[in-house]
């Protein structure tokens, strides 16, 4: 890693689909605990729902994170069903959705602790991650 490792990072991931399913692509910021970025990364991820794409994000999220604090991680993400879900207030019916949680919560172990909050569409850093979704999609489908 060649860095030192960070007591706390702060996650803000957002998954896009244009249409559900269809094309998809996820956006992550990754910041200190300041909010400086730390890092950025945008994918299409092909043909999702907006859900799985949400859950995509979330897992290349605490990917990018383990590079930086293994630590504490706080995600940050305005879908209610992610944060819910991960929190394990709401149950999980879908199958797919299920093991994209699963991979996640394995993801998460790497870390002392990981922590869950919703936060509006409008929250700045959640308008740069979804930023970051919508440029994979144009960039693999062109815009609209």
């Amino acid at each position: 890693m060649g860095m030192a490792l960070l007591p706390k990072v702060l996650l803000f991931a957002d998954g896009a689909a244009r249409g559900n399913p269809g094309p998809a692509a996820s956006g992550v910021v990754l910041c200190d605990g300041f909010e400086n970025i730390l890092a950025e990364h945008r994918q299409s991820i092909g043909r999702a729902t907006n859900n799985e794409a949400e859950y995509r994000a979330l897992i290349r999220g605490l990917d990018l994170a383990a590079q930086h604090t293994r630590a504490k991680v706080e995600v940050y993400m305005d879908s209610q069903l992610v944060i819910n879900q991960m929190n394990g207030e709401w149950k999980i019916n879908q199958a797919r959705l299920a093991r994209l949680a699963a991979k996640a919560k394995e993801k998460a172990a790497r870390f002392q602790e990981v922590t869950y909050e919703y936060v509006p569409r409008s929250h700045r850093k959640i308008k740069e991650a979804d930023t970051q979704a919508n440029q994979a999609l144009d960039e693999r489908y062109g815009r609209g």
